[in-house]
């Protein structure tokens, strides 16, 4: 399937920066992130990363957000936004910037 780049161009990529990791009582396989996007603005964001990844390994990490998701409710947690990985084999691979970069950054 192809899609215009008009509703590609509608997709919001910025880069968060991790700043908290925590487990949700009945989310098994989810751990809940409180993600800075700069300029003051934290997001929660629900991340299926548990069986892959401890907490530690993702404090402090960069990764990259759709930051204009609709926010939808799991667990009741709100979840709004949410990072993108790649799949190799069972576990997610966190794309990541190769480089340092500002907290907020736009993807493009």
């Amino acid at each position: 399937m192809t899609i215009p780049f008009s509703d590609f161009q509608k997709i919001e990529l910025r880069i968060g920066k991790v700043e908290n990791v925590e487990e949700v009582e009945g989310l098994d396989k989810l751990y809940k992130l409180t993600v800075d996007l700069g300029e003051r603005e934290k997001r929660t964001l629900l991340a299926g990363l548990k069986e892959s990844h401890q907490p530690y390994e993702l404090l402090g990490k960069l990764i990259v957000v759709i930051a204009n998701l609709e926010p939808r409710e799991i667990g009741g947690v709100r979840s709004e936004g949410m990072l993108l990985a790649a799949i190799s084999g069972e576990k997610p691979i966190i794309l990541i910037p190769e480089e340092e970069v500002k907290p907020g950054s736009k993807v493009c």
